[in-house]
Formats: C-alpha cells, sequence, structure tokens
C-alpha cells in the first residue's frame, strides 16, 4: 500500500491501481479527488470536510462517513454511506472498519460532533480528530500531532499506549515551520524510545508499506 501526504489531515492511499481518500478539507490543497474511487471522512468540521470539492465529484463516487456528515452532503452526486462505531464494509480494493463515535472536546462551548476513525485493511489507522483507543492491534497510525483540542502529552501518551510500528503525523496544517521542527523532535525522540518509525511526511510525498 502506498500513503500520500496531502495539505493537513488527507491522505491517499493506493492499493492495486486503486485510491481511497481520507478526510478531504479546505486546508489540503488542489486534486483532492484525482483517481479517488472512494472518499472517507471522519467529520463535519471543514478543514476535514470541503463539500465544495465533493460537488464537483463522479456519481460514480462511494464517500463514506457519519450521519453528521451525510446531512450536509445532500446534494451531492456521489453515493453516500452513514457508518458508525463497529461497522465493517467494503470499498475500492479496500477493507474498513469504523472505531469510534465523537470528536475529542474542542471548547467549553462547542458542542462535541460525530467523529468515526477508519481502520483500512487491518493496516492503517486513522482516528480523525480523537485518540480513540482502537482496541485492536495497528501497525500503521496517523496521528494527529497539533489541534486545538490536543496537547503533546497526550500525543505521546496515546502513541505509548497504541505502540504501532509506524506512525505518521497527520492533522498539522497548522503550524509554521518551527511548529514542524517541535513536531520532528517529539517523533524522533518516541520513534527511539519504541524502536519504531514515526516520523512528518511532507505534503506530497509518500510512504510504501
Amino acid at each position: 500500500m502506498k500513503l500520500t501526504k496531502f495539505g493537513h489531515a488527507c491522505w491517499h492511499l493506493e492499493k492495486d491501481g486503486s485510491t481511497l481518500v481520507i478526510d478531504p478539507g479546505s486546508f489540503s490543497g488542489p486534486g483532492l479527488l484525482d483517481n479517488a474511487k472512494a472518499v472517507l471522512i471522519t467529520h463535519e468540521h471543514f478543514d476535514h470536510l470541503d463539500v465544495t470539492v465533493l460537488r464537483g465529484a463522479s456519481p460514480d463516487l462511494e464517500i463514506w462517513t457519519c450521519q453528521a456528515v451525510a446531512d450536509q452532503l445532500t446534494d451531492i452526486p456521489a453515493k453516500i454511506h452513514v457508518v458508525r462505531d463497529g461497522d465493517s464494509f467494503e470499498t475500492a480494493g479496500f477493507t474498513v472498519k469504523t472505531i469510534g463515535e465523537w470528536h475529542a472536546p474542542n471548547h467549553p462551548d462547542l458542542p462535541i460532533v460525530q467523529n468515526v476513525g477508519f481502520f483500512v485493511d487491518e493496516e492503517v489507522f486513522y482516528p480523525g480528530d480523537a485518540l480513540t483507543p482502537p482496541g485492536v492491534d495497528v501497525p500503521t497510525l496517523l496521528v494527529p500531532t497539533n489541534a486545538p483540542w490536543l496537547k503533546a502529552y497526550e500525543m505521546i501518551e496515546y502513541l505509548r499506549a497504541i505502540r504501532p510500528a509506524r506512525a505518521y503525523s497527520t492533522h498539522d496544517g497548522l503550524v509554521n515551520e518551527y511548529g514542524q521542527l517541535l513536531i520532528d523532535t517529539w517523533l524522533t525522540k518516541e520513534a527511539e524510545k519504541q524502536k519504531a518509525d514515526m516520523r512528518r511526511i511532507p505534503v506530497g510525498d509518500s510512504v510504501e508499506i
């Protein structure tokens, strides 16, 4: 499987000539749906969901997401599927299990929105905007490294609880070059401690797993 990092929180997963897209949001840059056969969307926040992009999607595209997002996509030509915690499905040649229900608390005055994580091919877990315990072994974790709802301490504790063989930074589009250096330092130190591949992949770069 090939993983390609797009801006902020968006990833392309490619296997056997098929492309699966996770969280094509407003900070993610151009070409978000290029070659996509299916899209997974964790939750409704604009940095994970760009409705304008999805309006231009092919009617053959499949979108898998929570009910709150589906309610915003009623005029989208693609095929919309609602999933919940514990569901399993196949799409674009990938097997996916949904894990989690809620976004991490963000602000005292804001409601906690629905958030479903996706475990793809029993290989890649993307929790969305939450530090959801997956309850299974996770070979590759797409780990949030910066957010209004996240502390570095919590991110490191999450890595230590899951202990993946590989962990790649996501949700990092709000940091400048100094913030990137800090994320790189955290992940490098934790990679050395856990003897694992943990790092930030620059936007546009890919990794084979």
